[in-house]
């Protein structure tokens, strides 16, 4: 397959509009509940959301695109045409690499042990995987990727 047969990605406008507004969706659906489970003060727990999403964002935007570009190169298909089965595979990898990355944050901020502490990380997790799938499926509907002029 040459260069101008692969599918075409999303511009870097784009990622960082499906970035943020996925984020500040995230902090508003799941800083409630989390603050209302962990019984942690809902100030440090907006903090530590925040700091969270932060790195999640900057995860967000690496991994979709590194993830899209591969997608492209094995199938010849656009992020906006996954199919469900990999937009699920795709959801549960992007929360466990950033498992990997927040859980130290998350038992230095709370003081929690690290097992409570992966618990609520796995929570956390566990609600973004849901979020994140429809959030994903609902984003590519919303903006599909245009095809480039003469393409």
């Amino acid at each position: 397959m040459s260069a101008s047969q692969f599918p075409i990605q999303r511009s870097l406008v784009d990622r960082l509009r499906q970035v943020t507004l996925f984020e500040i969706g995230g902090l508003l659906l799941i800083t409630p509940p989390y603050i209302w489970l962990s019984g942690q003060p809902s100030r440090d727990s907006f903090l530590l959301m925040a700091i969270l999403a932060v790195m999640a964002a900057a995860w967000n935007g690496a991994y979709n695109t590194a993830f899209d570009w591969l997608e492209g190169r094995l199938t010849g298909r656009s992020a906006d045409r996954r199919p469900w089965r990999l937009r699920a595979i795709h959801a549960i990898g992007f929360e466990g690499g950033l498992l990997l990355m927040t859980l130290p944050v998350m038992v230095l901020w709370t003081g929690m042990d690290w097992l409570t502490a992966l618990v609520a990380d796995i929570g956390i997790a566990l609600a973004y995987v849901v979020y994140a799938f429809g959030f994903n499926l609902a984003y590519d509907r919303a903006f599909p990727i245009a095809p480039e002029p003469g393409r």
